[in-house]
């Protein structure tokens, strides 16, 4: 639609602008595909950033949601409902860990583990209190979580900002150990990094991560905002790598784009956490447990995981095709299942614009990393029109 619609001169006037938007007012979904105010049908392979992960109004979804909301939709964690204490009772199983709090966001789960980090720290010892984390690393806009990321850019012009956080290369496993002594309190990581344009670890290199912090008396925290929630091929990403941490948080996909977040820890370490060292109000209300339900039973089911495998095989070899087609463009494909990176030699935002104007949605990271994390219910034929398109858009360009 043409940049004078009105809803563009309203949000302009209206909305802060802290938003890089794309020309696109979208106003229904259904399946893999979206539909602006036009009329139009775009491909989605974005899926509202690794969220819709059933992809869009997936009837027993909106059936759960709407059930829900005719019958309650929020009563504050003053009180006892069936739909969290179910909730938690299947987040903790896929988890292997043995508690669970709902927050509404992924910097919230974050923010609840680091204090849940601190105040197990404290309580061993109150100069126990240092949190490493990796560069290129992303973890949430609050100041907190912002400060844990490891990218200075989203920290310039926030100071002062919480102390205690190091930062050390993602990978390098010499480098962490240097860090860490008798003060680490935790060591937060993803376990494959999404916005610093999709770094997947090694098995060795989260299995030594795991063994320093044992070592070092340190929580392990892995952020799995992005990766988990079935998007790397198992319910969460770590069960590939043969580990487990201490903390796990989670977000995104959990609702299947009703907002939710949540972090779940071993009884060890939850323990640090008494009556009144944590809260919230609006989280693990019953509309958002009921949809992560759904969610979590879907996704969990053994057909549904392996078909995740196999599309995300399919995807990678489309896209190691384009590698081999293009190398004056592409530089490396990099990823685990559904969450795939395709890192140019150039900037990728003209082609992310291309590829919008063919009737598909993708994203760029990290200034040159298309990122593909569409919803986990895609088939081959989509996978194969995503290739075909970027075929035609990298062969256009000079």
């Amino acid at each position: 639609p043409p940049m004078h619609h009105a809803i563009y001169d309203r949000d302009a006037r209206h909305y802060l602008p802290v938003f890089k938007r794309y020309p696109l007012i979208l106003d229904h979904g259904d399946g893999v595909y979206l539909y602006d105010s036009e009329g139009r049908r775009y491909l989605d392979f974005l899926a509202g950033i690794a969220v819709n992960v059933l992809g869009h109004a997936y009837p027993p979804l909106v059936a759960a949601i709407a059930a829900q909301a005719a019958r309650l939709i929020h009563c504050s964690n003053l009180y006892y409902t069936a739909a969290q204490a179910e909730a938690a009772e299947r987040l903790t199983a896929l988890s292997g860990l043995d508690k669970a709090f709902f927050a509404n966001s992924g910097a919230e789960a974050n923010e609840g583990a680091i204090k849940l980090a601190r105040k197990y720290g404290y309580r061993r010892d109150p100069r126990k209190t240092t949190i490493i984390t990796a560069t290129a690393s992303f973890h949430g806009r609050t100041l907190a979580t912002l400060t844990a990321t490891g990218q200075p850019k989203y920290r310039e012009g926030f100071g002062p900002l919480p102390e205690g956080f190091r930062y050390v290369p993602y990978g390098d496993g010499d480098a962490l150990a240097a860090a860490m002594d008798g003060n680490t309190c935790a060591v937060l990581l993803e376990t494959v990094q999404g916005e610093g344009g999709v770094h997947v670890p090694t098995r060795d290199y989260l299995g030594r991560v795991r063994q320093l912090c044992d070592t070092h008396g340190a929580l392990l925290i892995l952020d799995e905002i992005q990766s988990g929630v079935g998007r790397c091929g198992s319910f969460f990403a770590y069960e590939a790598f043969g580990i487990r941490p201490d903390i796990v948080t989670l977000a995104k996909g959990l609702g299947g784009g009703v907002p939710i977040g949540a972090f779940c820890a071993t009884d060890a370490a939850a323990a640090a956490f008494t009556v009144g060292d944590h809260g919230t109000t609006f989280g693990g209300n019953p509309l958002a447990c009921a949809a992560a339900n759904i969610v979590m039973d879907t996704i969990a089911a053994p057909d549904f995981l392996h078909h995740v495998r196999v599309m995300g095989d399919y995807l990678r070899a489309g896209l190691d095709h384009l590698r081999a087609a293009y190398p004056q463009h592409v530089r490396d494909v990099r990823g685990l299942g559904l969450m795939q990176g395709l890192e140019l030699h150039h900037d990728g935002r003209a082609v992310v614009d291309d590829c919008l104007h063919e009737g598909l949605i993708i994203n760029c990271t990290a200034g040159n990393v298309l990122r593909f994390v569409p919803p986990l219910i895609i088939e081959r034929e989509h996978i194969n029109t995503l290739i075909t398109t970027l075929h035609r858009v990298l062969a256009q360009i000079a």
